[in-house]
């Protein structure tokens, strides 16, 4: 991840979780404590990027509307 604050909801909708915000503050990792998801900050990635980039998720209706 290219961020350390950022949202987790666990699977793609309908399977997700309650959305959560999580904040890595000085650490590096951190771990969803609804879905186990172990993140890790990489300072290399941009903020609308991920490894793998399948893993970022795009609202595709709020995408839609604008």
């Amino acid at each position: 991840m290219g961020v350390k604050e950022f949202m987790c909801i666990g699977a793609l909708p309908p399977f997700d979780h309650p959305h959560v915000f999580l904040d890595m503050g000085a650490d590096s990792e951190i771990i969803c404590q609804y879905c186990s998801t172990l993140y890790r900050y990489r300072a290399g990635l941009k903020a609308d990027q991920a490894e793998p980039q399948a893993c970022v998720w795009r609202d595709d209706a709020k995408v839609a509307a604008e």
